[in-house]
């Protein structure tokens, strides 16, 4: 029994001696990284023959601080069916005399201006062309902070890059140079340079989840696009009308924070509303009751705080509809009517 014992406990020495196998975090990083990159890899070989590169030439205008503008100008596209309808950005397209589109595999062709939309960035021309390789629209309302977004486009004209990031915050608002504000832009650190304007942000599956619009440049790195319900929606007016209809009301107005006590004495939530500075004579918008100093606080059930809630509200549903206004005149609250035009 003795010497039993004591090879067992030999025993129990020389293997506490021995180096114990540890799972090796390296190997695991290796697999995480290396199903990152496939991921990329895939998606890159799935959507990189419908992205295009768009080249433009626009008139020249003189600027008072860099003499003539250059008469031409590139950006990015996807092509979204196989009848050759593309989408890119509004300020890539807008006041070009030639449109024209190179595919991945070499052709070139001249594209037609289906539809423009300075209001959301979002414009669409069409190539005549067969065989032609298409994506589609995720849904940017499944969108989690954190997830994958792949930048494709032709930065500085050099075609087709491609950059990887993260979605970095959803629910942004971007002015565009209408403008108007931009709704539902999703911010990502997928780097984005001049020439990726129009080009698709791309999840995990190749699904594009938003078009790439613009980039802080002293921020180092971050971007914008304009998520993908928008801009199926835009595009889907732009297809069927050449345009997205919206309302207005003929007038010029700014926003104007209100007095403390006067807004606590209407009780109202918001302490601002749109002064009406001047009202368009003879406006096809039915505007009569409006006086000039009114300040506009309400829109039916909607409060009014500042101009872009108002251009929110005159959408195509408002065209040609009685819409109550709240307006705040000689210190008194005042509901009127106003019936919205379409904006030409």
């Amino acid at each position: 029994m003795g010497v039993t014992k004591t090879n067992c406990m030999l025993q129990y020495i020389e293997d506490a001696s021995e180096p114990q196998a540890h799972p090796n975090p390296t190997s695991a990083d290796d697999t995480l990284l290396d199903a990152y990159s496939k991921t990329v890899v895939n998606v890159a070989r799935k959507v990189s023959e419908a992205v295009v590169q768009i080249k433009v030439d626009k008139p020249q205008r003189r600027s008072r601080r860099r003499g003539r503008s250059q008469p031409y100008g590139t950006g990015s596209g996807f092509i979204i069916s196989t009848d050759g309808f593309i989408v890119t950005n509004s300020h890539v397209v807008s006041g070009a005399r030639k449109i024209q589109v190179g595919l991945q595999d070499g052709r070139q062709f001249t594209a037609e201006l289906i539809g423009d939309d300075p209001a959301t960035d979002i414009a669409v021309v069409q190539i005549r062309a067969e065989n032609l390789s298409t994506v589609t629209f995720g849904s940017s309302d499944a969108l989690q902070v954190g997830q994958i977004a792949i930048a494709i486009g032709n930065p500085y004209g050099f075609q087709y890059s491609l950059t990887a990031g993260v979605v970095s915050a959803l629910g942004r608002t971007l002015r565009s140079e209408s403008g108007r504000l931009i709704d539902d832009v999703i911010q990502t650190d997928a780097a984005l340079n001049p020439g990726n304007s129009g080009g698709p942000l791309v999840n995990s599956r190749g699904e594009v989840i938003g078009v790439n619009t613009a980039v802080i440049l002293p921020a180092q790195g971050i971007c914008f696009a304009v998520a993908s319900n928008l801009v199926q929606y835009v595009v889907g007016k732009l297809i069927i009308d050449g345009k997205v209809r919206r309302g207005y009301i003929g007038i010029a107005g700014q926003m104007i924070r209100l007095n403390a006590k006067v807004a606590n004495y209407h009780k109202l939530e918001v302490r601002s509303g749109v002064l009406v500075q001047n009202i368009e004579a003879d406006s096809p918008a039915y505007n009569g009751e409006l006086r000039q100093g009114d300040v506009i606080v309400g829109f039916n059930d909607e409060k009014i705080a500042s101009i872009d809630d108002l251009h929110r509200l005159l959408n195509e549903d408002s065209i040609g509809k009685k819409v109550e206004l709240q307006v705040l005149r000689n210190r008194r609250k005042e509901r009127i009517r106003v019936i919205p035009a379409e904006l030409g």
